[in-house]
């Protein structure tokens, strides 16, 4: 059995995404002929890695019968938006693209990217300064890097101060995700999926929502018991989502006003 075989047929038992053979392929070239290859564990930790790392939706990234077989119900939201419950009947790993504290309202989140651009958070009713953009932070909203890439719990963003756009234990969290085919799904906790938080939660970041998982009126229903946050970030679309949350916050606030 060759090597790309030997990853693949390695992979199908883990819950990270099944990659094509093609995808193993480049993997396992070394950069010149004479450069050996690493051995199949350390090959192993970086398919998956680059995996995490990678959009599900990249043509030739993903087996196709793996692909086939654990994505979305075609038009999720649409056929079962009058269905009040139904359930997965497969796994299905989805990325996240968008995630919002809603227990908290948007004009709170804003105040708190407010007062921590102005290098100031709150501590109960506490004024507290933070340290500046480059001691352990990026300026923005405390989305720091965890250090392991794969959503571990290295260093980078520690626990953000209160108002800070950060969510507390108590918070209830609405994402926006997406399956290997590209379809896109609202996803709500029904119940509180510790790894999932503002703050904490990188965007591109992948979920394995497994068989059995509830999909009510067309919204995934989040139950730790049936999510799995497998880590990962796709770095363009976190910064992008970082750089621009407090404008978003803004414009929503100004709609909500509106109307």
């Amino acid at each position: 059995m060759d090597i790309p075989t030997q990853l693949q047929t390695s992979l199908s038992t883990t819950t990270t995404p099944l990659p094509s053979l093609t995808w193993l392929q480049t993997l396992c070239t070394p950069r010149t002929p004479t450069t050996p290859l690493p051995p199949l564990a350390s090959l192993l930790a970086t398919a998956r890695t680059r995996l995490l790392a990678s959009d599900l939706t990249t043509p030739g990234l993903l087996d196709a019968r793996w692909a086939s077989a654990h994505a979305l119900p075609a038009n999720l939201a649409a056929t079962h938006a009058a269905t009040r419950e139904s359930k997965l009947a497969a796994d299905v790993v989805v990325q996240v693209l968008d995630l919002e504290d809603v227990s908290r309202s948007r004009w709170e989140q804003a105040e708190g990217l407010e007062a921590l651009a102005r290098g100031e958070g709150t501590r109960g009713r506490e004024v507290v300064r933070l340290p500046p953009a480059g001691d352990g932070g990026d300026g923005q909203d405390g989305e720091g890097d965890r250090g392991d890439g794969n959503g571990g719990d290295g260093g980078g963003a520690g626990p953000q101060p209160q108002g800070a756009g950060g969510s507390s234990k108590n918070s209830t969290h609405k994402l926006v995700v997406q399956d290997c085919k590209g379809q896109k799904v609202t996803a709500i906790e029904l119940k509180r999926v510790e790894r999932l938080a503002v703050g904490k939660t990188f965007i591109g970041e992948k979920i394995l929502l497994r068989a059995g998982t509830v999909v009510a009126r067309g919204v995934v229903l989040l139950d730790p018991a049936q999510c799995v946050v497998l880590g990962g970030k796709v770095e363009a679309w976190h910064r992008a989502w970082v750089d621009g949350r407090l404008e978003r916050l803004r414009e929503a606030v100004g709609a909500e006003r509106r109307a």
